[in-house]
């Protein structure tokens, strides 16, 4: 690749500037290809439970029950629920959770064009619904409990104690039937976490 550069760099900068660049690639390549793998998971794992929620959007005063049918909003298929550690032994909300899900409150209109897009705790809605508004989240982000059902256990994203664990989770609607497509588990969120963000610093 033709970097551009000021003129004064040295020979030993750009060699080991282009061997950057080339290893970025890369990493954006398999990052496509692990993508393309997610994506390509085999719809075999119906779900058969009939989970409930107390569900709500961070902008309204009502709580409503649904299914998990019920995530599936917009005429999307496709639904991602973020599991967000609070409830049971987890009494305050995961600083961590909170973190990324500014993130997504930031994007959640371009979300919901392709996905229906909900944050599931296993605490009381009423109290994270607070929580949610004094983080400034978008009005129109789906919040979710499933203090009342197994969801969390059956997806072990909760512990026989109590515990919360981190997780995403998604489900795809095909011919009225509901599966469980992928799961991106705290073990693997273990495996992926960076221990030296100074790392990222450009």
């Amino acid at each position: 690749m033709n970097l551009h550069t000021l003129g004064t760099e040295s020979s030993e900068y750009m060699a080991q500037r282009e061997a950057l660049w080339q290893a970025e690639v890369a990493l954006k390549e398999q990052r496509e290809a692990v993508a393309a793998l997610r994506r390509a998971l085999p719809l075999t794992t119906p779900v058969t439970t009939d989970y409930r929620f107390q569900a709500c959007k961070v902008g309204d005063d009502t709580i409503d029950e649904i299914g998990l049918d019920g995530c599936f909003r917009d005429g999307n298929n496709t639904a991602i629920m973020m599991q967000f550690m609070y409830g049971k032994a987890q009494k305050n909300a995961c600083p961590m959770c909170a973190m990324w899900t500014d993130g997504y409150s930031g994007v959640i209109a371009h979300i919901n064009q392709r996905a229906s897009f909900s944050v599931v705790v296993a605490g009381e809605l009423e109290s994270f619904r607070d929580f949610a508004r004094s983080r400034g989240w978008n009005p129109q982000l789906q919040l979710l409990s499933a203090a009342g059902s197994t969801f969390k256990a059956d997806l072990s994203m909760e512990t026989p104690d109590g515990s919360q664990l981190p997780g995403v989770s998604v489900f795809v609607r095909k011919a009225g039937q509901i599966y469980h497509q992928s799961l991106l588990s705290h073990k693997l969120l273990n495996e992926l976490r960076i221990k030296d963000y100074s790392a990222l610093i450009c």
